[in-house]
């Protein structure tokens, strides 16, 4: 194993302290117990965003923490859920009096812990809704789930919920806005190499020099089948088909489309996946109208990426559109 790690055991430690001296100008990091809060929360009025998970992810989650996203993000462990202890303490740093969104990956242990922290919340008089996001249409149920795992589409639940929590919406109609965009997106990836969890030492599973996974989760849980490797365009296809098909998307649609890497793929092969993804749904008579290419939830250094889409009306664009300042995002400010 080659890591660019002193302790296996502090990486995150370290990692969220070397996060927060690079991107002070935007956020606070707290150590003991560990979150991070954008510089200027609690905004006064406005609805609190929070969301978290496993770290290994990056830019997920603390990478979406500013104007117009997240107010607080919550690492935990590598490919572990934060714990209630410091759910409880990031929620209760954003909360204006408006309420708190907690935007949840649909992992068990996360599920479990935003839930206990979300009823501690209430007990001390602060509001709370939940977000699920299971876009992954690879498998029902996987080693970390019961139903559908979360993973790319919630990149675009905390765009469009954030810009909705910006502009003023109360907490009933942010919540609605993030189950809406979940209800309209939909992802699968795929793994050409496993990778390595810091304090394990060794790649997470195990595929051939000529083998690669279709399904793949983010924490490297199994997918569907693997299959010898072949082209580009015919990995695409086998990702595209399963989410069009699952999102019911028919010609007049429009839509974005959002190729993400896994950590360890280049920019240029992400581009050659898109380029194919957009033909494809162009010959269907979908409008492709906007577009997210790049690593914003990874899978430590996994050679590998996932294809999203989401189906689009005037509302969502706009809030796709609207301002946003993160250390991962930024646009229209």
């Amino acid at each position: 194993m080659k890591k660019l790690i002193n302790d296996p055991r502090a990486v995150v430690d370290e990692s969220v302290e070397g996060f927060g001296l690079a991107h002070a100008d935007l956020v606070t990091v707290f150590a003991d117990p560990k979150y991070i809060v954008r510089k200027d929360a609690p905004v006064a009025g406005k609805v609190g965003l929070v969301s978290g998970g496993g770290s290994g992810h990056e830019p997920l989650h603390g990478g979406y923490v500013g104007l117009g996203m997240l107010d607080a993000a919550v690492p935990g462990a590598v490919f572990t859920s934060p714990t209630p202890d410091q759910i409880l303490p990031a929620t209760l740093a954003v909360n204006s009096g408006a309420g708190v969104v907690h935007i949840v990956k649909n992992y068990t242990g996360d599920v479990l812990n935003f839930e206990t922290a979300a009823e501690l919340a209430q007990a001390e008089g602060v509001e709370v809704r939940t977000v699920l996001v299971n876009d992954d249409v690879a498998v029902l149920d996987s080693l970390y789930t019961a139903g559908r795992r979360g993973v790319g589409g919630t990149v675009l639940v905390e765009k469009m919920a954030g810009a909705a929590a910006e502009r003023g919406d109360n907490l009933d109609a942010v919540a609605a806005i993030g189950d809406r965009v979940n209800q309209n997106v939909r992802s699968m990836g795929v793994a050409l190499t496993a990778c390595t969890v810091p304090h394990a030492g060794a790649p997470s599973f195990v595929l051939e020099e000529n083998e690669i996974e279709i399904g793949i989760g983010i924490h490297g849980e199994p997918g569907r089948h693997r299959i010898p490797m072949e082209n580009a365009d015919g990995i695409t296809d086998r990702l595209l088909e399963p989410v069009v098909s699952d999102l019911g998307l028919a010609s007049g649609d429009t839509v974005l489309l959002f190729v993400n890497g896994m950590g360890g793929t280049p920019q240029s092969e992400l581009y050659i996946v898109y380029r194919r993804a957009a033909q494809q749904l162009a010959a269907q008579g979908v409008t492709v109208a906007r577009s997210l290419v790049g690593n914003y939830i990874t899978s430590l250094e996994m050679q590998g990426c996932s294809i999203t889409v989401l189906r689009l009306d005037d509302e969502l664009t706009g809030l796709w559109d609207a301002p946003v300042h993160t250390p991962a995002l930024r646009w229209g400010v």
